[in-house]
């Protein structure tokens, strides 16, 4: 899942987009509005993660113009006010969630996790193919029974694949879902990933490479 962190407390946004890599999500961080205006218009994001009272253009016209763009990206709306009506406004402008501050860390994963569900096709919250069992919530993996530990990227580049159900997956889509913009495009990182993923799983290999196309499970 790729996650778009616009926030102008610079420290909240950088503890924030921290604490959603952790979860094996790729993140991007941006302190102002119109920085975040730039990064909607050339990268695909499943959720952005949206204060409203940004600097130089205000969250609530990112908000519109995410709806203007017509893109399956969800948003959750964070704000200082917990009144019910700033709640019901930023609803009515086009956030798909709202969360006030302070808030806890958990709940902010939680929803993060159920807005991503949304853009895609609704898939069951545990997904299971191969003989492979992945939870996204507990971040758990196991195949035929057996437990596997697997760092956050690995652990992304498996959940991308297995939500793909059978189809290939590009190495530049990869990048993009499981990686943030400041990844070098041009690196071998997707294929050394991919390498250590398919020696944690096991035997037989069930991640296949299509040549000059990508990989799938």
């Amino acid at each position: 899942m790729r996650v778009l962190v616009v926030e102008d407390e610079q420290l909240l946004a950088d503890a924030v987009a921290t604490g959603l890599r952790r979860e094996a999500m790729a993140v991007d961080v941006v302190y102002d509005g119109a920085a975040a205006l730039e990064r909607i218009e050339v990268n695909d994001y499943d959720v952005v993660v949206l204060d409203r009272d940004l600097p130089l253009v205000h969250g609530d016209d990112v908000c519109r113009r995410l709806v203007e763009l017509q893109v399956p990206t969800r948003v959750l709306m964070l704000t200082a006010s917990g009144d019910v009506s700033d709640r019901v406004e930023g609803l009515e402008i086009g956030a798909d969630d709202y969360l006030p501050k302070p808030f806890a860390f958990s709940e902010l994963i939680a929803r993060v996790r159920a807005l991503g569900r949304r853009t895609s096709v609704p898939l069951p919250p545990v997904l299971e193919r191969a003989g492979i069992r992945l939870d996204p919530n507990r971040r758990e993996v196991s195949r035929d029974g057996r437990e596997i530990q697997l760092a956050p990227k690995e652990f992304a580049v498996l959940e991308v694949l297995m939500r793909s159900e059978g189809a290939v997956v590009s190495a530049e889509q990869l990048l993009e879902k499981a990686w943030d913009e400041n990844t070098d495009p041009f690196t071998n990182v997707v294929r050394v990933t991919v390498m250590t993923l398919r020696r944690k799983l096991g035997e037989p290999p069930v991640i296949v490479t299509v040549p000059g196309s990508g990989y799938r499970i």
